[in-house]
């Protein structure tokens, strides 16, 4: 019986994709992202146990919704990934149940992506870096192994919307963004591209942890300067390349 571990579910999500969804939280994530806000989700196999079929029967409950919203549901984390056994399964029973699905990513899993991209609609993809050496600072990891999941995602033709964390001082230069729009013109299926700003929401759950936050200090973003970063990204993506 494949057995995954849930985290939480909140069960009218708008802004994880398309229309109202159940965003449902699934625990485990490799990466320890400087900014990150849910180190309450890092660990593998923790959370509540619970089978494709228990969580499905829960999924179907919200299929109204679902279909006058446009909606269905987000599998976020932690990252989904690192369950693929589960999230292959559940993915499926979702797929044949007439539910729209949607991975909210980084990229960072186990690898052999075919299964789950087969009975996925649409990816939320987290763009950390595009740069090997930055991406390892902010993340601790190789940004070859979120590369592969990028490249299975264009290979199934799977639709993307692109994220990308705004922290001052870090992500936010004009030349940064510039650079992140040329490497994202070589992404292909990409629907979307929106910015998030970086907030600090996060803080007490690393001090409830006993954990260090890595960006203490840093103020959050505010919104005029989120929103000249998305107009810097936009022209940008709009421009020919040279």
């Amino acid at each position: 019986m494949t057995i995954g571990y849930l985290h939480s579910i909140e069960s009218m999500g708008l802004v994880d994709g398309p229309g109202i969804r159940t965003v449902v939280f699934l625990s485990g994530c490799m990466l320890r992202c400087q900014y990150c806000h849910n180190p309450d989700m890092w660990a593998e196999k923790e959370g509540t146990p619970i089978t494709p079929s228990e969580l499905v029967e829960k999924l179907v409950r919200y299929k109204s919704y679902y279909q006058a919203s446009g909606g269905g549901v987000t599998f976020s984390g932690g990252d989904p990934l690192l369950q693929p056994a589960f999230l292959a399964e559940t993915l499926q029973k979702c797929r044949q149940n007439g539910i729209h699905t949607c991975l909210d990513t980084a990229g960072a899993g186990l690898g052999a992506y075919d299964e789950i991209l087969s009975y996925t609609d649409l990816v939320l993809y987290d763009i950390k870096h595009y740069q090997p050496a930055e991406y390892r600072a902010l993340t601790g990891r190789d940004i070859a192994q979120t590369e592969q999941f990028l490249a299975a995602v264009q290979a199934h033709g799977i639709p993307l919307w692109l994220r990308h964390v705004v922290v001052p001082g870090l992500t936010d230069s004009e030349s940064h963004l510039r650079a992140l729009a040329d490497y994202i013109r070589a992404i292909q299926n990409v629907q979307k591209v929106e910015l998030l700003g970086y907030h600090t929401l996060g803080v007490p759950k690393y001090q409830s942890l006993g954990v260090p936050y890595p960006l203490a200090g840093v103020a959050p973003l505010v919104p005029d300067a989120l929103a000249h970063c998305q107009s810097v990204l936009d022209q940008s993506l709009r421009r020919q390349p040279s």
